[in-house]
């Protein structure tokens, strides 16, 4: 329990997708610091046990539900909300699949495949991988955002100048983050929390996490946002770092084309160092391993690298 929240959200209180008529959950005040009990992306649909039957038959309309709204007194067109993410209560259990159709290499990994994971919610110390794998973990969650001007409901799947599904594993704890205002109230909703992912989530999900959030919400007048912006407090990547990388690259005129193969050469790098198979591997990048442009100046040729971190198999 939060001693310094001035009001918990229940996860019973979720919906799906942004829609600027949905009914507050909760009225607050700039400046109070409010307890959000969130569901995974999969809807509380996979959990301990789950196998690849229970993959096969989720619910899509149940998919990234959110918990909120929260109507934020104040709050008006063109204002900004300034949202610091205080803690991150893990329930120890989470997941990661291949969903046939989605995911950079989905042409390639056409079947299912879902890893279930278990990990320490206290210590949070590395969750295991296979026979050797051990994968650092840092909570953050991967959706949150507030309402679109434009009337209708919209679906959580893309993100949005408003925010929504953004997957920014740095969005953890002590980050403080800017959304812009479109709608009177702003409503506000997070969700989607993760335990680990690696920068661009490459098969598209991370380690799929039901947690807790703990988050203060003050208001920025007339902040005239573009889009979001975040403010760290340090280092995002010294869970990582302390190994090295293995790096591999993809080189060309097309960036999407460069993500790709540089994705595809670290899973046969991978397979070749650990013996680990094809979707194993791609799993286990989606989690822990970063897509980065690294060069983006040199025409007609592009630099796109992935890196993985070392430290997983030390």
């Amino acid at each position: 329990m939060c001693v310094a929240c001035t009001h918990t959200i229940h996860r019973a209180k979720h919906h799906f997708g942004w829609n600027r008529d949905f009914e507050p959950t909760l009225i607050a005040k700039p400046g109070e610091t409010i307890h959000f009990e969130c569901l995974d992306s999969s809807g509380g649909q996979l959990g301990a046990g789950s196998t690849l039957e229970t993959l096969a038959s989720l619910d899509f309309e149940k998919i990234n539900p959110v918990t909120g709204p929260v109507y934020v007194e104040g709050a008006a067109p063109g204002d900004a909300l300034k949202v610091t993410i205080r803690r991150f209560v893990p329930s120890g259990v989470g997941w990661t699949a291949n969903i046939p159709g989605f995911g950079l290499l989905a042409d390639q990994f056409t079947d299912p495949a879902l890893h279930m994971w278990s990990y320490d919610a206290n210590t949070m110390a590395p969750a295991l991988y296979g026979p050797g794998g051990r994968v650092p973990l840092k909570p953050f969650a991967g959706t949150i955002g507030v309402a679109r001007a434009e009337p209708g409901l919209h679906s959580v799947v893309p993100p949005r100048r408003v925010g929504g599904n953004l997957d920014i594993r740095d969005l953890t704890s002590g980050v403080t983050l800017y959304l812009p205002v479109e709608v009177e109230g702003a409503l506000f909703s997070i969700g989607d929390t993760h335990a680990a992912q690696g920068d661009g989530e490459v098969c598209g999900t991370a380690i799929e996490s039901q947690m807790e959030v703990e988050a203060t919400i003050e208001l920025v007048k007339d902040a005239r946002l573009a889009s979001p912006r975040f403010t760290t407090p340090g280092p995002v990547t010294r869970h990582l770092d302390a190994a090295g990388y293995e790096v591999t690259t993809g080189i060309g005129p097309d960036l999407m084309t460069g993500a790709r193969e540089s994705l595809m050469r670290m899973i046969d790098l991978l397979g070749a160092e650990h013996g680990l198979s094809p979707v194993d591997a791609y799993l286990l990048c989606s989690v822990c391993g970063d897509l980065r442009i690294s060069e983006i100046v040199d025409a007609p040729n592009w630099v796109v690298s992935f890196y993985f971190p070392r430290i997983v198999f030390s």
